[in-house]
């Protein structure tokens, strides 16, 4: 059997199909996943993805592109599958993505979808209406003939060891960026919290993006080791598998983190449902207002003046949330 999956949106969004990912490769002989640019890189480190098809959807996306005749077409002639799982968020609708299925010769296409389908579902699935992102997409997975042959955590092939970029000896990981705004905590309290982790004896590593050189370097400052720009995905799941605990926002490092295995302290903006994007499978800490104006809003901006959902925590919120994963996850005896 030749199955596909598809996933159009972020890099932590794709990292959350990886359960999914595995209940198709267990039964399947050939796995393509379709991505767009943004998901690539997390599509290349999941087990169970034979081949990734990068393709830029124009009802997915930050900046999704006008309609093209010939993209479309050239899509459809790249598709060769028998089944297909079209995984959506909660909000999204996976007609758009049948279609062009259908138009390339899918046989069998699973989805969940609360619009009617048509012709172009052959399993129209109700997710739960609280179900975390993973757990949707497993339980769509288990619908469709692929149940979960594990324990549906998060996971990525094993990652390069980090060593040269961390040194030795334990650390932290803080990432102040967020793939949007509006999920981003303050520089100025991200680079208080270097301080205070660095006072209370962690040793800071502070990762971004090639953008968020600038980022990086404040939050850094003296008190911690900059990394931004400096490691691609690979590499930045080998320095969040290395970590103690990662500090981020709801952005794709807790996704990373929770698939490494390394507890996250997740500065959650409630902008989106936390029990649908949590870090999941792995302990965590959840600080945020979660009852703000800005809940369920899917805002990429904060619509409220002073971001409050995310600047009434404190570096000290911070520094205690990391002493408490650290107490409970750290071996007896280790230091």
């Amino acid at each position: 059997m030749k199955a596909l999956v598809t996933r159009l949106d972020s890099f932590g969004d794709v990292l959350l199909a990886g359960p999914a990912v595995r209940a198709v490769a267990a039964r399947a002989d050939h796995v393509t996943m379709v991505c767009g640019s943004r998901g690539a890189p997390a599509a290349r480190l999941l087990p169970g993805i034979d081949e990734v098809l990068v393709w830029e959807a124009p009802w997915g996306g930050f900046e999704p592109p006008d309609v093209s005749r010939p993209d479309v077409d050239a899509l459809v002639e790249r598709i060769d599958a028998d089944t297909a799982l079209i995984l959506t968020s909660f909000h999204q609708s996976p007609l758009p993505t049948a279609l062009v299925l259908r138009l390339a010769g899918v046989r069998y296409i699973a989805a969940d979808s609360e619009d009617y389908p048509g012709s172009l579902l052959d399993l129209r699935h109700h997710r739960a209406p609280h179900a975390h992102e993973a757990e949707a997409a497993l339980d769509l997975a288990e619908a469709a003939g692929f149940p979960a042959p594990d324990d549906g955590r998060l996971r990525v092939r094993t990652p390069p060891r980090a060593d040269a970029l961390t040194g030795p000896g334990p650390y932290v990981v803080l990432h102040p960026g967020a793939s949007v705004p509006a999920r981003a905590w303050s520089p100025g309290r991200a680079a208080e919290a270097v301080r205070e982790l660095a006072a209370a004896g962690h040793r800071v590593l502070v990762t971004g993006g090639p953008d968020e050189r600038g980022l990086t370097a404040h939050v850094a400052g003296a008190h911690g080791t900059d990394l931004g720009g400096r490691t691609d995905a690979p590499t930045l799941a080998g320095v969040l598998a290395g970590a103690a605990a990662v500090v981020t926002g709801n952005t794709a490092p807790a996704h990373l983190a929770a698939a490494v295995g390394t507890p996250v302290v997740s500065l959650f903006a409630p902008v989106v449902p936390a029990e649908r994007w949590r870090p999941y499978g792995v302990p965590h800490v959840l600080l945020g207002d979660q009852d703000a104006p800005c809940a369920d809003s899917r805002a990429r901006d904060c619509p409220v003046p002073g971001h409050p959902c995310l600047n009434t925590v404190t570096a000290t919120d911070v520094t205690a949330a990391v002493e408490k994963l650290i107490a409970v996850t750290q071996p007896m005896g280790e230091t």
